[in-house]
């Protein structure tokens, strides 16, 4: 039965006191349990919230937004008809990127829900014939602020009709809310068959994926050790290769790692020749042999022959179905044989799978030996890092306990509980996600430091030149502050010219340097002594804009300014792609030749960042780089992890593997997570709390670690007084029941190798 009138009372207060109402909200459940509601305003899944989606009712509550919109049942002599429906709408007479079609939805979207938007779209003139269309949320704040919020993206065409996809939620509670389609070129037409904005469904997650017979550590390769010369290797391309002798009889460093004792390689190796494009080299059909769900890791030695003109990059790549995937890459100024290291995991069931080696320039001899692929034991490294993690985050404790009762405790229960771990374990965060108390509760809860995605950054504090907006990161920073959440600065600068607000690249260099000087003055006094870390100029492997235009001692000002202007924080370089074996911009051994140029110039870098940003990591290959880093001496923190996979189950163990590492490694000294809210993270398929804040199976992974990384401890004190335990680095609230009564002190664990005595008086 329908339900047409319904009454909501408040009581409680007994006769005589007033009862004083604010506000009353009601609003549907976000569960998917819940039936589908029949009522108005209540915002259940299947509710539509677009009004004349497919315009039925012509453009009624349609709009263009800077253009022209118009109503069509064809165009283009009929060539273009509807999809669905009998009419479309285009949005014509466009100007500027953003001018589209749109429609107002302010009172019928709900905060802190999540929303499916759907459209069919195309482009039409201005002879272009493909084109991204994007679904945008223009919102209004109750403070009269603005934002924009990206839905999501497709690339259109001018032949057929796609479908756009995408997904928001408001944090807040906006004035108003518009929805409206931009992108393509000014000119060009955006055509819409339909738009639809509902209530998102929650899917069930995909299951563990089951694996039989993983056979770890087993080389997928055939004749790997060329016993029978060339047999099961082709050429790639129009080159000639051969079996020749030589080459290292000892596994690469990363596969020893995970492989353990193991036989000697056989010394040869195949000689690639005449090769006249880079993607020649040798190939083998691995098709057959590879297991959905593994993770695979990638080992082999590589060597390049005489007339390289420069470094040159060898790489072991992977074609999937004609898709290129990395299997790490090494690049080589010698003679000498270097180790290539890599991994890879394929998710989807492929047609043909084809593992080669390519890289060196055309006319480059090429020499590969040992190639392995092998799946990895997680579970047998985890056994390992849990015994190396005991030496590097844990101390012995004795409680010496004293105080009036003290001659009596002997045989009194003791509990320890620890109520923190001291080890850095942070998360980014975002301005509109503070207005969310769910999202709050979770980070308050989980993380001990923070780190702003945008909002620290130069293009956010300064869009326009001399237009300043501190305010959000000043509102993050207070919360921080209020829930004693240490924070990072990301970042005074980014060396990526793409990054870089266009009226800054508009200057020229006297007066881009008067903008980096006002830049660093400006942050750095506005904040001095409230940020424990800098990212200073953020991937400076990876671009090197403010370098071309003011020289290479830039970088070294920046550092030196910023450590005059607040000498308490650690500065920090900071970039990608270090740990993982799949960039030659990036490897280790460059990231330290760039970490001590810099020093060597006077620069007072005091940490090195690794933001890890990884997919389908390998334990031993992660832990080479932190090995090799570790030797500079500086502190080592993971600034931006994430991991990604459309498996819970999988993203979590990935997110594992890395927390693992990072927590048993001697240098490493915090991690930091690149966010951990659906649709508030740069990547897809990396949250560990889904948008209407439910725990995904990669967030119970994530607090299983946290707990199983806390020490708790239960017994008796004995006849000198003690009570003895080992436990990690943190924070510890000890419970003992006298006779007479039950006494709690609390106390602090700190970094130590020989065993730290407590006096507990009582």
């Amino acid at each position: 039965m329908v339900q047409e009138r319904a009454i909501c009372s408040l009581e409680r207060p007994p006769p005589g006191v007033e009862l004083l109402i604010d506000s009353v909200v009601i609003r549907c459940p976000s569960s998917s349990k819940s039936e589908k509601s029949t009522s108005i305003g209540c915002s259940a899944v299947g509710d539509e919230v677009i009004i004349n989606p497919q315009f039925e009712n012509g453009l009624s509550n349609w709009s263009g937004r800077g253009c022209q919109v118009v109503l069509h049942d064809s165009m283009a002599d009929g060539k273009i008809l509807p999809e669905t429906g009998k009419f479309f709408a285009s949005a014509s007479e466009r100007t500027q990127n953003w001018n589209g079609i749109q429609q107002e939805i302010t009172g019928r979207v709900q905060r802190k829900l999540a929303y499916n938007v759907t459209a069919v779209v195309r482009i039409f003139g201005n002879n272009v014939t493909t084109a991204t269309i994007q679904a945008t949320l223009w919102v209004h704040t109750p403070d009269r602020g603005e934002q924009y919020i990206g839905i999501g993206k497709v690339q259109a065409t001018d032949k057929d009709w796609v479908q756009l996809q995408g997904k928001f939620l408001l944090n807040g509670s906006p004035s108003r809310v518009i929805i409206y389609l931009e992108g393509p070129p000014p000119g060009t037409d955006i055509l819409v068959n339909a738009l639809s904005v509902k209530h998102a469904e929650k899917i069930p997650p995909l299951p563990p994926p089951i694996i039989e017979n993983p056979d770890y550590g087993v080389n997928i390769v055939t004749n790997s050790q060329l016993s029978d010369g060339t047999d099961g290797w082709f050429p790639l391309g129009n080159c000639n290769f051969s079996a020749a002798s030589g080459s290292p009889k000892i596994l690469p460093p990363m596969a020893r790692d995970s492989l353990g004792v193991h036989e000697p390689l056989s010394g040869r190796y195949i000689l690639v020749k005449n090769r006249t494009q880079t993607w020649m080299g040798p190939a083998q059909m691995i098709t057959d042999k590879l297991k959905l769900f593994l993770t695979y890791q990638v080992s082999a030695w590589v060597r390049i022959g005489s007339g390289a003109s420069g470094p040159q990059n060898v790489n072991v790549a992977l074609g999937v179905d004609n898709q290129w995937v990395n299997g790490g890459q090494a690049e080589i100024k010698d003679r000498r044989w270097h180790e290539i290291g890599g991994s890879f995991r394929i998710e989807k069931q492929p047609l043909k799978v084809m593992v080669y080696v390519q890289g060196p320039a055309a006319g480059v001899d090429l020499m590969v030996a040992g190639l392995q692929i092998f799946p990895v034991d997680r579970v047998a490294r985890f056994k390992h890092l849990a015994r190396q993690t005991d030496k590097t985050r844990k101390r012995d404790i004795i409680l010496q306990f004293s105080g009036s009762e003290s001659s009596s405790l002997f045989g009194t229960s003791v509990t320890v509980m620890q109520t923190q771990n001291s080890f850095p374990i942070g998360s980014c965060i975002n301005r509109t996600n503070i207005e969310n108390e769910d999202f709050v509760d979770f980070f308050v809860k989980n993380f001990n430091w923070a780190v702003f995605g945008n909002e620290l950054k130069w293009y956010w504090t300064e869009p326009q030149r001399g237009n300043f907006n501190y305010k959000d990161a000043d509102d993050m920073l207070a919360l921080c502050q209020n829930n004693k959440i240490e924070t990072r600065g990301h970042c005074i600068f980014w060396e990526v010219q793409s990054t870089v607000q266009q009226w800054i690249q508009a200057l020229n260099k006297n007066d881009l340097m008067k903008a980096v000087q006002n830049r660093l003055t400006g942050l750095l006094t506005r904040y001095k002594g409230k940020f424990r870390h800098y990212d200073v100029n953020n991937e400076m492997l990876h671009g090197s804009f403010y370098q071309d235009r003011l020289g290479k001692d830039i970088r070294t000002y920046m550092f030196k300014t910023a450590n005059q202007l607040d000498p308490s924080a650690t500065l920090f370089v900071n970039d990608y792609h270090v740990e993982d074996g799949t960039d030659t911009r990036s490897y280790p051994e460059k990231y330290i030749e760039q970490i001590l140029d810099l020093q060597q110039q006077g620069a007072p870098v005091g940490g090195i960042g690794i933001q890890g940003h990884i997919d389908n990591p390998v334990g031993p290959i992660v832990c080479s780089a932190l090995d090799k880093l570790g030797v500079v001496g500086l502190p080592i923190w993971f600034t931006e992890l994430d991991v990604s996979s459309l498996n819970e189950h999988i993203r979590g163990e990935d997110l594992e593997v890395m927390l693992r590492e990072a927590f048993a490694h001697p240098a490493v000294e915090g991690v930091m997570l690149w966010g951990f809210w659906e649709l508030f993270m740069s990547r897809d398929n990396a949250h560990l709390v889904d948008a209407e804040g439910e725990i995904n199976e990669a967030g119970k992974r994530f607090l299983a670690l946290k707990h199983e990384w806390l020490s708790h401890a239960h017994g008796r004190i004995d006849i000198q007084g003690q009570f003895e335990f080992r436990g990690f680095h943190g924070t510890y609230v000890v419970e003992v029941e006298t006779e007479s009564n039950k006494v709690s002190r609390t106390f602090v664990v700190d970094k130590g190798d020989s065993p730290l005595v407590v006096s507990i008086d009582l």
